[in-house]
């Protein structure tokens, strides 16, 4: 059983916390500004805008600010406002806080440790869009309204467009995932992530296609893969695709899974992207690939 955090209503408020890699401050401003327009009330951590070597704060200064936000009762959601890499440094030190206080916690790439650590801890959190996006883009863009739609208790149902190594089926499971080298770097950890039947998705960024095979390799020498209800492959940016090593990226991601019979979708928007669909980490999802459509539904109210 997974706790659902309490949805917000108008006024609540949010914090922005920096759990990781130093953030530019109009980034934040503007993910303020969004944010004061939902209307919430918005607080920026006290180090969220500092400077600790290629970190936001020390590790306890980093702590803190979680800490604080998790503790402060007018703080409803906790809006990580970059990744970067360091939030692997908090997780032992936030796991009770968490555990006791569930509040939405939202964040992708590095903060997938947290998503990581809230499913430890039986919480649903939310792979999002942080800071930049909610500064670069409109107020229409898609991914922003889902993220408030969300975030207010109006859950989406996604329909997108199907990709030609789709493997057609239905399956339902605890939706979990993320940056695949931060899941990968947790196996074997208490914040192992791979559950058997889940629904499973994926991204990266900056990684090459052999080191892509080679952590799902360890997934599947695990038994991590065969356990699967349902796999979601999305975005993989920033890489040179290799075809000496037999194909490319989706081609081998394709070959690792062909055995299982689970559903399988490709170039689903997710990841280091525009189009970063929020994905609520802990709940039943219904998954289903089909020939003109591939459809994902939350079932929470």
């Amino acid at each position: 059983m997974m706790t659902q955090p309490p949805f917000l209503i108008s006024g609540d408020g949010l914090a922005i916390v920096s759990p990781a890699s130093i953030i530019n401050p109009d980034y934040v401003k503007g993910a303020v500004e969004r944010l004061e327009s939902w209307p919430l009330g918005v607080s920026v951590s006290l180090h969220c805008l500092g400077e600790s070597g290629v970190y936001s704060g020390t590790v306890d200064e980093r702590t803190d600010d979680f800490r604080n936000a998790l503790h402060t009762p007018e703080v409803k959601a906790i809006l990580c406002s970059r990744g970067g890499y360091g939030t692997v440094h908090l997780l032992d030190r936030l796991a009770d806080d968490v555990a006791r206080n569930p509040k939405w916690i939202i964040g992708f790439s590095d903060i997938s440790a947290l998503h990581a650590l809230c499913v430890s801890r039986g919480i649903m959190s939310l792979h999002a869009p942080m800071c930049k996006h909610l500064t670069a883009e409109p107020a229409d863009d898609r991914c922003t309204q889902y993220l408030r739609q969300i975030l207010f208790g109006q859950i989406p149902e996604y329909h997108e467009k199907p990709h030609p190594l789709n493997r057609q089926g239905e399956g339902r499971g605890m939706l979990v995932g993320g940056n695949l080298a931060v899941l990968c770097g947790l196996i074997g950890t208490p914040y192992d992530i791979f559950r058997p039947g889940s629904v499973l998705f994926i991204e990266d960024i900056a990684e090459a296609p052999y080191k892509i095979e080679r952590m799902l390799y360890q997934l599947k020498l695990a038994g991590r893969l065969a356990s699967l209800s349902g796999l979601i492959v999305g975005r993989f940016t920033e890489y040179t695709e290799n075809e000496g090593l037999g194909g490319t990226l989706y081609e081998l991601i394709y070959r690792l899974v062909e055995e299982y019979d689970y559903p399988v979708c490709f170039d689903f928007p997710v990841g280091h992207v525009s189009d970063n669909l929020p994905l609520i980490e802990g709940a039943e999802v219904l998954f289903s690939v089909g020939k003109e459509s591939v459809d994902l539904a939350f079932c929470i109210k």
